[in-house]
């Protein structure tokens, strides 16, 4: 009996990025020019997705996250309800471009708290390498399923299932997933 391939991941409501993304260069008061610049993105592509086009990576959404002085969550979190369950499989999921990797945002920091939780999965075979977030970022890992090799620079540790590591967020860190179907949970603490 051949086991079915898992679904591809959800892809996020152009929209509400469109909608994040005018809504947080807004009150920075930035240009569309300074924002891109800032970031490191070509001022088309931040364009594009204002105009909720274009197909945004972990790594764009993460450098306009840092750009703007926000969590990734605030770009990509849709509007909240009373109750939320988000079935495995489910939820905004947002494809990485260095890696075979993919981060579904869980619950995103509600006001007068600073922490998202996402879930993450990964396969083997790139290593995801992940430029500082906003200073104070302290990230927290928790490994479901697979092995996975996790920290900043210099300071990488192999994990197990069951595994807990936390990090300084805002230096340069990575993943790396050393066994087909390793997933795990990431709590990101702002201060």
């Amino acid at each position: 009996m051949s086991e079915t391939p898992p679904p591809p991941p959800r892809r996020l409501p152009l929209d509400w990025i469109a909608a994040s993304l005018k809504r947080e260069r807004a009150r920075a008061g930035l240009s569309l020019s300074e924002l891109a610049k800032r970031a490191g993105i070509a001022k088309s592509t931040l364009s594009q997705l204002e105009a909720g086009s274009g197909n945004p990576s972990v790594e764009t959404l993460w450098s306009l996250g840092v750009a703007l002085g926000v969590p990734f969550s605030a770009l990509v979190e849709p509007p909240v309800s009373a109750v939320r369950v988000i079935r495995a499989g489910q939820g905004p999921t947002v494809a990485s471009e260095q890696a075979n990797f993919a981060a579904t945002l869980l619950s995103a920091c509600p006001p007068g708290a600073r922490r998202d939780v996402y879930h993450l999965r990964m396969e083997p075979g790139a290593v995801r390498e992940s430029e500082p977030h906003i200073p104070g970022t302290v990230e927290h890992l928790v490994v479901c399923d697979g092995r996975v090799k996790a920290g900043p620079r210099g300071e990488i540790v192999e994990l197990n299932p069951g595994d807990y590591l936390t990090y300084r967020g805002d230096l340069p860190h990575s993943y790396e997933a050393l066994a087909p179907g390793t997933s795990f949970v990431l709590v990101m603490q702002h201060v």
